[in-house]
């Protein structure tokens, strides 16, 4: 092995120590790192995205790459990487948390959990540091999973969920944060998309192993159950699901890179104080898994 791993602060993720992205990366290396991030779900590489060359380099390791179909956000010239930034030609969706005004605030989430192939991952790259917030965070579904009780395992096998595709962050019906106000939805446009419908619990195709399919952005209602008695099963798993111990939160140095495991994570944007600037580079794996059903 060409690289050495460490686990992240709180126990959740990896750290890839000792990886040269100056030369092309080796077969042998490329299968290693495959491994470690089918292991651990997250993994970080400190300070080794110097360039969008070596981003590419990187993500292609682990499967092939989607072109985002809106050609505004694409890098030129480099059509699989993405900039999200909030600074550009359209106005930012912002949310008060309090009485801050805060650009970008995604909560708990896990990628097109609203479609019936979500992606299978992403990477991350930082270019620009907003000063302050402009945190992401990461949760291991799969350790949620585990630490339930065996009751509440048999309890919830066999549970669907359905799932929306929810714009305003206000409208959750899980996990919202309690200081959350709304505020503008900026100059974004977005398609209408019909809900859909998956497994509550999640056998990972590739390691086999099971995850909660929670995405408190996302999350209606289980189907087939009232409310009166879903809403509560939700309120309780969303909870636990979230708790710290579960959790990983990166904060940002520029040419830090970040890859997730979409089949088996959740994630967060902190979003930025209105009026900072924060700039980050995506690519997306794409997902070759159909699962669940679209309502």
């Amino acid at each position: 092995m060409t690289f050495e791993t460490q686990p992240l602060n709180t126990g959740v993720g990896l750290e890839i120590l000792g990886l040269d992205l100056s030369r092309p990366i080796p077969e042998a290396t490329r299968r290693d790192l495959y491994d470690a991030w089918l292991d651990a779900g997250i993994l970080l590489f400190r300070g080794l995205g110097t360039s969008p060359e070596r981003q590419l380099a990187l993500s292609r390791c682990f499967g092939e790459l989607d072109i985002h179909p809106v050609e505004s956000v694409r890098i030129e010239g480099r059509p699989e990487i993405i900039r999200l930034a909030n600074r550009g030609n359209v106005d930012p969706i912002v949310h008060y948390l309090d009485d801050q005004e805060i650009a970008g605030l995604i909560p708990w989430h896990t990628d097109m959990i609203y479609m019936t192939r979500p992606c299978r991952g992403a990477l991350l790259r930082m270019i620009e540091t907003p000063g302050q917030l402009g945190q992401t965070g990461w949760i291991d579904t799969v350790a949620a999973y585990d630490a339930l009780s065996e009751e509440m395992k048999q309890r919830i096998q066999g549970l669907e969920v359905r799932f929306d595709f929810v714009l305003d962050i206000c409208d959750m019906r899980f996990g919202r944060p309690e200081n959350l106000r709304h505020g503008t939805m900026g100059t974004v446009e977005f398609g209408e998309i019909p809900p859909v419908v998956h497994p509550m619990v999640w056998d990972h195709p590739e390691s086999g192993h099971k995850a909660l399919m929670l995405s408190p952005v996302h999350l209606i209602e289980v189907v087939g159950m009232d409310r009166a008695e879903a809403d509560p099963l939700l309120e309780e798993l969303v909870a636990h699901s979230t708790e710290e111990r579960f959790q990983y939160i990166h904060e940002w140095e520029v040419d830090d890179m970040v890859l997730w495991d979409n089949w088996r994570t959740l994630h967060m944007a902190a979003g930025t104080v209105l009026g900072t600037d924060r700039e980050v580079q995506r690519t997306s794996i794409s997902g070759d898994y159909e699962m669940g059903r679209l309502l």
